[in-house]
């Protein structure tokens, strides 16, 4: 009866010493989605409104700094889901996800940049084109 004991324990013990070594065997990886995960998405890139504005009436500095502030904030937004959706989608999933939507935030916010300078002095034109991004890498 000891000798069967005395197996048991051992097989126990060699289980137990062969789970902890399993235990810190890393799972096994994809070597492809280890890469995604190394190389970079990039960052994007957009033309800078605030160098191309006429002067800014005073009436008018608060709400076109508001805005000013708004595009960056769509641009570091942007940069985030750049980031987090790594490896999701097509060849254009960028492109439709995420560069399309931020064009047209942008092309919006743009538009009330330029109304609220119009409201005291003539609205500037020309600015549509500043609101397409691009992807650098």
């Amino acid at each position: 009866m000891a000798l069967i004991g005395g197996a048991a324990a051992v097989a126990l013990s060699g289980a137990v010493i062969a789970g902890s070594a399993l235990a810190k065997t890393p799972a096994r990886s994809d070597g492809a989605a280890q890469a995604r995960t190394l190389a970079s998405p990039g960052t994007i890139a957009c033309p800078d409104v605030a160098s191309r504005l006429p002067a800014v009436p005073a009436s008018a500095r608060a709400e076109v700094d508001r805005n000013l502030a708004l595009l960056q904030t769509q641009i570091q937004e942007a940069n985030k889901r750049l980031q987090t959706s790594v490896g999701q989608g097509g060849p254009h999933f960028v492109d439709n996800a995420i560069l399309g939507p931020l064009k047209d935030k942008r092309a919006s916010t743009i538009d009330r940049i330029a109304i609220a300078i119009g409201r005291t002095t003539t609205k500037p034109t020309g600015l549509a084109p500043l609101a397409a991004c691009t992807l650098t890498r």
